[in-house]
């Protein structure tokens, strides 16, 4: 069980790294800070489909409504911490502020992986 909770969180930790630094583009960073954006969305949408994929990886489809449901969870708050971010976060990439807001966000979705990996178990 352990194993395949700290695989499951691998799985997320490598999809949030491949989305949010490998794969945006800069039309999803412009639109994270617009409430309702359809890039911005869109943006969150890939982080809940791969959740969703990452998660029946390790369960199997047996639970696949409620990894969906998890993911539906991720879609939501990955969107609501980028836009929080991107409207209260500080944007000079010279000033402490900046990265103290980065890694807050970081560590926002972090948790969130950590409450994911804990409702499967």
């Amino acid at each position: 069980m352990i194993d395949s909770i700290l695989v499951l969180l691998v799985l997320l930790f490598i999809k949030h790294w491949y989305i949010d630094f490998v794969n945006q583009s800069t039309e999803e960073v412009a639109g994270k800070g617009v409430y309702g954006d359809i890039i911005g969305i869109g943006h969150s949408a890939k982080h809940g489909i791969a959740t969703l994929i990452s998660i029946v990886i390790v369960t199997g489809p047996t639970f696949l409504g409620y990894a969906m449901c998890l993911a539906l969870l991720d879609f939501v708050v990955h969107y609501h911490v980028d836009w929080t971010k991107m409207n209260y976060g500080n944007r000079d990439i010279t000033t402490p502020a900046f990265w103290n807001h980065l890694g807050l966000d970081q560590l926002a979705h972090y948790l969130t992986y950590l409450f994911i990996a804990r409702m499967i178990v």
